[in-house]
């Protein structure tokens, strides 16, 4: 099986990027589902529609706008990534992935992954946020891993370890952040399956048994690839339901879209206190 894209193919899409803007950005944030608006934050942008860089997959779902945003997010120079692809699109994981390659070989070395995620944890209420501390890829039992081919040994090992996938040390300071604005953070592990049907109660109870608090359809192809290629990670889910294990409730897309995005504030005053602490390096 030979790979979708070339260290070529991510270095030209990089030299797209660059020739755009004068922003070099250490951090890279991806907003989910109805979290757009976020992106309205960032100051002196330069906008760039997905469709405009080579090989860089565009969505086609709503609540994904398609647009790379370049500027600054609390003072600091960010790449901020208008909403994702996904397998269910029928991308395969490496072309989802293709965007965190790109941001890894342009010299990010932080990725913040933003998601809409179902409770799976009973506790768990529309509009919380929860601090990812680690992730179920059942999408990947099946081999849908970005990394699945031959490795190329420039952009990362060939088995990389994902033990502590997510950075502690930003989960910390997430903590601190989300202290420091009042805000309520919540923690746990996400599932990642690979949609666009939403899960049975059967199947919730199932993810409930082996250790899930969250499950959403996207975000885990990004993380492998960018632990790949050694960068730092954070993840933060917006859960968007209630945990449906009974079978009571009826879940839409458009419920999803609106509970994320009147969450929006509340993880945008998360991200923006993170990333004006001095320590967020």
């Amino acid at each position: 099986m030979q790979p979708s894209f070339t260290l070529e193919d991510y270095d030209r899409a990089a030299d797209c990027i660059r020739g755009q803007t004068r922003i070099v950005p250490k951090v890279a944030v991806i907003l989910g589902s109805g979290l757009g608006s976020i992106a309205e934050s960032v100051e002196s942008p330069a906008v760039i529609p997905f469709a405009d860089i080579p090989g860089w997959p565009v969505s086609t779902v709503e609540g994904h706008a398609g647009k790379l945003i370049l500027g600054t997010l609390a003072g600091r120079n960010t790449a901020v990534l208008q909403g994702r692809a996904h397998v269910y699109e029928g991308y395969t994981a490496d072309q989802v992935a293709f965007p965190v390659r790109v941001m890894n070989r342009w010299g990010v070395n932080i990725l913040i992954v933003t998601n809409a995620a179902g409770a799976i944890n009973a506790e768990f209420a529309p509009g919380d946020l929860m601090l990812i501390t680690d992730h179920l890829n059942l999408m990947g039992f099946g081999g849908n891993n970005p990394l699945r081919g031959p490795n190329d040994d420039r952009l990362g090992p060939r088995f990389p370890d994902m033990n502590r996938a997510y950075d502690p040390g930003l989960q910390k300071l997430s903590t601190q952040a989300a202290a420091n604005s009042g805000l309520a953070l919540r923690a746990g592990v996400y599932a990642c399956l690979a949609g666009p049907s939403f899960e049975t109660p059967a199947e919730l109870r199932f993810l409930r048994m082996i250790g899930a608090d969250a499950v959403g359809m996207s975000t885990v192809p990004e993380v492998i690839a960018a632990r790949h290629g050694g960068m730092r990670v954070l993840g933060i889910s917006v859960i968007s339901n209630r945990a449906n294990l009974d079978g009571s409730m009826d879940i839409s897309h458009k419920e999803v879209l609106t509970a994320t995005g009147e969450a929006a504030p509340n993880l945008e005053l998360l991200l923006k206190t993170l990333l004006g602490k001095p320590a967020f390096a």
